[in-house]
């Protein structure tokens, strides 16, 4: 270590400054060249900081290990001597690495696969086979890098052998144990010259890296600021130095240059012979939980179908409350953020924002227009022309809807108009640096489109591809800081209802131009009415004529007569929130969605009744019951929600005193622990609600917390490093310290039980993998590989043998939140940081495992959890704060007779007897047009389920990348078969339900 520290200082010499200052090459008039190279130098003086911060914990690593050595070098001389043929020592790598660089000022994430294989039958010839191949390395690496940068869709090895090659096994005699990592260390250094940035500071890499070969770790660094990721998987047998009495074999992976070892099971006799595969069980969505009112307005309306249509995350719900049914529009690939009905009722147009895939491409923000009855998709509008996101949108009236209006979330808040059956755009127009909260046509005259919102109202005159603005003058009356909503009376005049409770009735003026008048056509206020205490957030046009209006700070919906007479009133209970969305409902009834994430329908006699509910905060806590069906929910919202997940009800909700982070039943089923992001942590009765208990540990935040088998200890995870041990006794109600786990390095991400209570494996904030005996005093046990056959009685962390193949390429290690094995251990669900759910056979010891992959979240998934009895699988949302309950379908194989019908982008077998609805939508749209996700779900038609369980495996399956840039204009069939020799194995769940609904 000591001789690594002049390397270090060479890098960061100042005579490297000095030089450049002055190079005779530099004049006093290239200033600005001087400080483009300033701004290099002090780019690369930060990359080498970042590389040397993670050679030090490299060198800490060998320190810690050479120091546990020392002490078992009688037991590891012991060691049996390696398998296969002595004298045949074969090495093989797989690097997952970015093709983004500093260098290349490269955006883009995919990643390239790189197998080398090195085949020595001596020591002699092994460093002829060394010099020989690593310039082999390197042309292939290049040939990869600039092969991927052409064509990120598909992954190829420039290797004559298939880029998902088996790994085999490191069988190494002892003279080449210690031989073989500097090797690979060293190919590793050579392929990474292909980064400008690097050139000049290779030496002083390469000799820091020699410094750590000791302890056989293969350290990636940090590129860039854009967090270069890389992840390393090996399989060799250990080295004299680091066997330390751990027998066996193992398979290494590195994460960010951290050496992640996790030995082999007894009984995989051959770890080539390992096969993973698409797991049989599917998942097909089956009840959304949550509504999005916090932040949206006007997005709860009632459908002629009996239905509510709102959305929550990227999910449009179409939820029957009288029948407890769901239907859902799963087209959108982010957050849905506005909604409106076409006059007939049935066509609705969603709108969404940008986001960003897996691979940090962008996903266009775009509006969806489908048919409410099929869930088919009739046109994707916007493609490239909106920015950031849909604000707000409305259909046409006088003209029967054939023409669409849209507000983007751009600087300039872009309006545009159109024909959305044609998909063209017909104008486009800048309207104010200013929000802008409202658009609606003028019902009567179709070439009048109204905007409103901060301190302002536009009259627009829409006129062939052209839009003339005209400003609404207040004249008189009190300028508002917001003009909220707008809505029509029956004679053709705008009222608008604004942040200090005025309602304002605009009338257009007939007459010409006399003194204190405006000119002929203009909108002048002919009426001011007081509406509401604090701002009238919403207006609601009954079809009886009447008016329904809602208040933000006071709370009430009031109904107006034909001249806007107050009639009836009533206020929302407070608990509820705010008012933020009114509709007509069945009858005398109403619809109101509120800021607290609830849907209420009403009427001013019988008050109101809660059918829709959910999280208003980032949601990470998530348990099920062992043996009911129900799910205990916790958020930084500071509320516990019990569900039941039969009738898709609220069972009870209680309000912490802290935000709840993670949670736990116990066995019995009683009672429920729940950590907190304080330390605290409570017990609640599961009945009852009622508080049982309070505990405390530390004073940050509770990750984990985890009954063992039979209830007796309770393990308490938390960010600060340690593990509490309790004692559980009188079924989860007294708690007793039993002692604390003391050994990561960071903070606690997952932990799991043996089954006998003796053991416990936990995962860590820094990629370790340690393992505890409880019984001798919670100590760590240091020969890791005694562990390696336990069969824990839950599966939730995320690294270990039999997971590790669930990671993405050129993942940093957070990208998966949460992991769950199946209680019949069977599959592993997966919630990752880019809004997907994956589905992957247990157990998952092979990299780039195959998985199907599902969306609805708008967030990063926090967590994932089976039901009781494996039927469903509950996933949360962090920021989208959805619940989604998925249900399990078991794959059929279909006849091979059966047709095939394009829905979209997707080919799904269909019975032949099976009747489809038409969409209008033309195939030659570009594939991220018809986006991931486009699944017809339907729970609501009972008759239909046997057909639909037998059609959900003929989802299309496509592998994950293989989208066309949504500018593209060509179409590209994706492929629907998947195997070991694909380049990316991941299957997208594009198509959970392909059966119109009718």
């Amino acid at each position: 270590m000591e001789d690594s520290l002049p390397c270090l200082a060479s890098v960061c010499d100042s005579s490297a400054l000095m030089n450049f200052c002055t190079d005779d090459s530099i004049s006093a008039a290239s200033t600005s060249d001087v400080q483009d190279r300033l701004s290099a130098l002090e780019l690369r003086v930060q990359q080498q900081e970042d590389e040397i911060t993670v050679l030090k914990a490299a060198l800490a690593d060998v320190l810690r290990r050479l120091a546990i050595s020392e002490d078992h070098v009688a037991s590891a001389r012991k060691s049996a001597p390696s398998k296969g043929q002595p004298g045949l020592r074969e090495a093989i790598s797989m690097s997952c690495i970015t093709n983004g660089s500093a260098g290349s000022r490269k955006t883009s994430h995919s990643s390239s696969v790189s197998v080398a294989r090195k085949e020595t039958l001596s020591s002699a010839a092994k460093s002829g086979t060394e010099k020989k191949e690593k310039p082999q390395g390197q042309r292939e690496k290049k040939e990869e890098t600039h092969s991927n940068d052409q064509n990120p869709q598909i992954r190829a090895s420039p290797s004559p052998q298939p880029s998902l090659q088996t790994l085999q096994t490191h069988r190494q005699t002892q003279e080449s144990k210690s031989s073989a990592p500097a090797k690979s260390i060293k190919r590793t250094s050579t392929a990474e010259k292909s980064h400008g940035v690097w050139d000049n500071s290779e030496d002083s890499r390469n000799k820091l890296l020699r410094a750590a070969s000791t302890s056989k770790l293969i350290s990636k660094v940090a590129k860039n600021a854009e967090k270069h990721k890389d992840v390393i998987v090996s399989q060799a047998k250990m080295s004299t130095r680091e066997k330390n009495s751990q027998e066996g074999e193992y398979i290494k992976m590195f994460m960010r240059g951290r050496p992640i070892t996790m030995f082999i099971p007894s009984d995989v006799e051959n770890y080539d012979d390992i096969r993973t595969e698409l797991p049989p069980e599917k998942l097909k969505l089956e009840w959304v939980y949550g509504y999005r009112g916090r932040d949206c307005r006007a997005n709860v309306y009632l459908l002629p179908t009996g239905e509510i249509v709102y959305f929550i995350a990227s999910v449009v719900v179409l939820f029957n409350y009288e029948e407890r049914t769901q239907r859902h529009y799963l087209g959108h690939t982010d957050c849905v953020k506005c909604l409106a009905v076409h006059p007939d009722k049935i066509r609705i147009a969603t709108g969404q924002l940008a986001g960003v895939d897996k691979d940090g491409r962008s996903l266009q923000p775009h509006v969806r227009v489908w048919d409410s009855v099929s869930l088919m998709t009739l046109q994707v509008i916007g493609l490239g022309t909106f920015e950031r996101g849909v604000g707000c949108l409305d259909f046409s009236k006088a003209d029967s809807g054939s023409h669409l209006c849209v507000i983007d979330d751009s600087n300039e808040h872009m309006l545009t108009v159109w024909d959305w059956q044609r998909k063209s755009k017909v104008a486009e127009i800048k309207t104010t640096n200013e929000v802008v909260l409202a658009v609606e046509f003028h019902p009567t005259d179709a070439n009048t489109i109204i905007t409103c919102g901060k301190s302002h109202i536009f009259f627009w005159t829409w006129s062939g591809n052209s839009l003339a603005r005209k400003q609404g003058i207040f004249g008189k009356y009190e300028k508002p800081k917001f003009v909220q909503c707008l809505a029509f009376l029956g004679n053709g005049d705008v009222l608008t209802g604004d942040s200090g409770g005025i309602m304002l009735i605009w009338s257009k003026t007939t007459v010409e131009s006399t003194p204190g008048k405006g000119p002929k056509g203009v909108y002048q206020i002919s009426r001011q009415i007081k509406g509401h205490d604090g701002s009238v957030f919403t207006l609601c046009q009954m079809r009886n004529g009447m008016l329904l209006t809602g208040g933000g700070k006071d709370r009430k919906i009031i109904l107006w007569d034909h001249d806007l007479n107050p009639e009836r009133e009533i206020e929302v209970p407070d608990q509820y929130g705010t008012i933020r969305a009114v509709a007509e409902g069945k009858a005398d009834q109403f619809l109101v969605g509120t800021s607290r994430n609830f849907i209420l329908r009403g009427t001013f006699n019988d008050g109101f009744q809660v059918e829709v509910q959910g999280h208003t905060d980032e949601l990470w806590g998530l348990a099920t019951h062992p043996f009911k069906d129900l799910l205990l929910t916790c958020a930084q919202d500071r509320q516990v929600c019990m569900w039941n997940s039969v009738d898709h009800t609220l069972e009870w909700t209680r309000l912490l005193d802290e935000p709840g982070h993670c949670a736990d039943f116990h066995p019995s089923g009683t009672v429920v622990a729940i950590g907190t992001h304080s330390g605290r942590w409570f017990v609640l009765d599961a009945e009852t609600r009622d508080l049982v208990s309070i505990h405390t540990d530390g004073n940050e935040q509770l990750s984990v917390m985890r009954y063992s088998v039979d209830g007796t200890l309770l393990a308490v995870g938390s960010h600060d490093n340690f593990i509490y041990l309790y004692i559980v006794t009188e079924n989860g109600r007294k708690y007793s310290r039993y002692g604390k786990c003391t050994g990561h390095s960071s903070y606690i991400t997952h932990l799991d039980w043996s089954p006998d209570n003796k053991y416990i494996m936990s995962n860590s904030g820094d990629y370790e993998i340690l393992y505890w005996d409880i019984p001798s005093g919670c100590k760590l046990i240091r020969n890791r590989s005694d562990c390696k056959d336990i069969d824990w009685t839950t599966y939730t962390c995320v690294l270990g043998f039999q997971v590790f193949g669930v990671w993405p390429e050129g993942s940093d290690g957070t990208d998966i939140n949460a992991l769950v094995r199946s209680r019949n251990r069977k599959v592993i669900a997966v919630a990752d940081d880019f809004c997907k759910v994956h589905l992957f056979q247990y157990p998952c010891s092979k990299p780039k495992a195959p998985s199907h992959k599902y969306s609805a979240h708008s967030s990063h998934v926090t967590n994932v959890s089976f039901t009781h009895n494996d039927g469903h699988l509950i996933s949360t949302g962090g920021k989208d704060m959805s619940i989604i309950q998925w249900r399990l379908v078991e794959k059929i194989t279909l006849p091979q007779n059966d047709i095939v019908v394009e829905i979209g982008t997707t080919k799904a077998p269909i019975p032949a007897n099976e009747s489809v609805v038409e969409s209008p939508a033309p195939l030659s749209q570009s594939f991220d047009e018809m986006p991931q996700n486009e699944s017809l779900t339907d729970s609501s038609l009972p008759c239909l389920e046997s057909n639909l369980e037998q059609t959900v495996e003929a989802s299309e399956e496509q592998s994950e990348g293989s989208s066309l840039d949504p500018g593209e204009p060509s179409y590209e069939e994706p492929s629907n078969e998947t195997s070991e020799e694909q380049s990316e194995s991941t299957v997208t769940e594009d198509q959970q339900d392909n059966s119109p609904v009718s």
